[in-house]
């Protein structure tokens, strides 16, 4: 039947020559292990297409749904965890794929005469993939993709002449918003897809055009071998095993839930992924009038001597013993990648930035002042009395556009101490117990506000400015807020619980503090939590504390000291931070926030059973190659 379709088939289209094509390739020296990491990146990239498809079932590109979206796949669609772990380890593969492969490829010197065309490619899809890995930090829309991309965006920014425009080209306007996830949308899931497929396409017919360098040792050289089979079964069996190491990252180091995008957040500390660490790192050696240097002047450089390389280095020598300089310069360059990798993930933004200096790490400083003096804004009660933006009291002057005023941050400062100052009939009260860093985030707020605009859609607004009518109705009915429906980061709602809740609840919520006048006289302990609050279920779990963390609670007693504040209802805290502490404490009495309620298969059981069924495979090669060869043994014997 299958000869009979495949006689049918050539017929009409040339099948066979294709496969033979494929197949039939001579290899000098032979096959080897070295040779696998191009079948392991287009392995790698059939998973992340196959798996990025999977994804649009169920995702929303919205701000408002995104990261629920994401969750959702992760939590209730069946082996929905095992796609999107596929597909986020998967991109962290690509990465270090083609490192390893570019270090193998430049290690044989295979860019050299005739092979500049594969080689050139070859550069081509390290940048493509790179951009791949930016457009797609953000789609989830979680805290860690929404900074990178602010990160790596502000960097863009401060290219000469053109910076300002690529960051509202990328963004969609001045801040990150619904513009800059539908952009980033459309560039990750068509625009780059299609310009990737099209660079393999070059890549491998310039490849197969000219076939493998092969080893550099002249004796080696002169034995052949051949594609198919003895590569094909390398390649498959390396393939087999990095799909076996993908599964088991997936399962036991599962990605993080990393909470829900939140401008407002100031406890966040925003760095772009891992890729790009290095770059972001160089930026702090070159401040001030400097900083193209390291935006543009660094990153061209590299690029172009990766493109030049085969020009410039037209010796027919091969051998890395023989390459000296060109082998040290490049085990330099990769040697500051590594450690500009390593020492930017530990670094805190700014470091070492001087004062007055501008740098992506200042500017995203700056951007943390506002969000904090937009929180501080409402948390003073400002909105009571003053309109900004459509919403917010008509007392005191509208102040929408108060950025356009030419007001000076001295001008400012004196009119939020002593309003008095400025006009002596001024009801405005005098916020002078204010610290001074935060009297400046209210006066960076204030001049953010440029025009009098609605809120941008998903834009830094979206948790702290939720609608006093709807906290109002929260209180009378005491409903969940929308951060009990949340999946947060418990890694996150740790650091916002030693700001908010430690002096009460004491570390990790194990503390009894006296609280005289209550009935207890004693703050109750979080971990354990009281059993009537507990639930098994980490959704009923977190919608029982979500209704205390919103509205607050006043303890029984003639004359409590303390009660628990209404974070939610004061808009103290957002709804994305909320749902953060939620996980934090869910998670310190042994709930996971993010539990898988509809696996398909456990995890670990699909792993172990995936291990399994390869060692079964394993077993069973081996024998029939043991076989074979007693089988011919016994022949010539005979």
């Amino acid at each position: 039947m299958l000869t009979r379709l495949g006689k049918w088939i050539n017929k009409r289209w040339p099948l066979s020559d294709l496969i033979r094509l494929g197949l039939e390739e001579e290899i000098l020296g032979g096959s080897s292990y070295a040779y696998v990491f191009g079948s392991l990146l287009l392995f790698t990239f059939a998973i992340q297409a196959a798996t990025g498809v999977w994804q649009l079932f169920y995702y929303v590109p919205t701000v408002q749904h995104a990261y629920d979206s994401v969750n959702y796949l992760r939590t209730e669609v069946p082996f929905g965890w095992l796609i999107h772990g596929l597909h986020y380890w998967g991109a962290n593969a690509m990465v270090i794929l083609l490192l390893c492969h570019a270090i193998r490829v430049f290690t044989w010197a295979a860019y050299k005469n005739p092979r500049e065309l594969t080689w050139l490619a070859g550069v081509g899809l390290f940048l493509i993939t790179l951009a791949m890995s930016f457009t797609g930090a953000p789609l989830p829309w979680d805290e860690r993709g929404y900074w990178a991309t602010e990160v790596g965006t502000s960097i863009a920014g401060t290219v000469p002449f053109i910076g300002n425009l690529t960051k509202q080209l990328m963004r969609g306007g001045e801040t990150m918003g619904q513009l800059a996830l539908s952009r980033m949308f459309v560039l990750h899931i068509a625009i780059i897809p299609g310009a990737l497929f099209a660079m393999v396409g070059i890549h491998l017919v310039a490849f197969r055009r000219n076939g493998s360098v092969g080893p550099w040792d002249e004796a080696k050289r002169a034995r052949k071998g051949q594609f198919w089979p003895d590569q094909l079964f390398k390649d498959t069996l390396s393939c087999t095993i990095l799909f076996i190491i993908l599964i088991a990252l997936v399962v036991l180091a599962p990605p993080p839930f990393a909470g829900p995008a939140d401008p407002l957040d100031t406890l966040y500390t925003p760095k772009p992924e891992w890729n790009f660490l290095f770059l972001y790192e160089s930026l702090k050696f070159f401040p001030g009038k400097l900083e193209p240097v390291g935006t543009v002047g660094i990153p061209a450089l590299g690029i172009l001597v990766l493109v030049l390389l085969p020009f410039f280095d037209r010796k027919a020598e091969h051998s890395p013993g023989r390459r000296l300089r060109a082998m040290s310069l490049g085990a330099l360059a990769i040697l500051g990648l590594i450690v500009l990798t390593i020492v930017g993930y530990y670094s805190k933004p700014g470091a070492g930035q001087k004062k007055g200096e501008t740098s992506p790490a200042a500017s995203i400083a700056q951007t943390k002042n506002i969000s904090m003096g937009r929180t501080l804004f409402q948390s003073q009660g400002c909105a009571g009395c003053h309109r900004v933006n459509g919403s917010g009291g008509n007392v005191g002057p509208n102040l929408s556009g108060e950025g356009m005023k030419g007001r000076s941050m001295k001008w400012l400062r004196t009119q939020l101490r002593s309003p008095k100052a400025h006009d002596p009939q001024s009801v405005m009260p005098a916020f002078s117990a204010l610290a001074a860093q935060q009297i400046d985030q209210l006066a960076d707020y204030l001049l953010s506000l440029k025009s009098e605009s609605a809120p941008a859609v998903g834009g830094a607004s979206s948790g702290a400015t939720a609608g006093s009518s709807a906290a109002a109705a929260n209180v009378a009915a005491r409903v969940p807020g929308k951060a009990a429906f949340i999946i947060g980061s418990a890694e996150h709602g740790a650091l916002l619980f030693e700001k908010n809740c430690v002096k009460c609840h004491g570390p990790r919520g194990t503390d009894h503090v006296s609280n005289p006048g209550s009935t207890d006289l004693m703050v109750p302990a979080l971990n354990p939590i009281d059993r009537s609050l507990y639930n098994i279920s980490p959704k009923l779990f977190a919608t029982t504390i979500d209704l205390i963390i919103q509205h607050g609670s006043h303890p029984a007693g003639p004359h409590p000291v303390l009660h628990m504040p209404a974070f939610g209802d004061t808009q103290s805290l957002t709804q994305e931070e909320i749902s953060d502490l939620e996980a934090y404490i869910l998670n310190l009495n042994g709930v996971n926030r993010g539990e898988i309620t509809h696996p398909g298969l456990q995890p670990r059981i699909f792993l172990g059973a995936v291990a399994g069924i390869f060692a079964l495979v394993m077993v069973a090669a081996l024998g029939m190659y043991f076989l074979r060869k007693s089988s011919g043994t016994g022949k010539k014997n005979s």
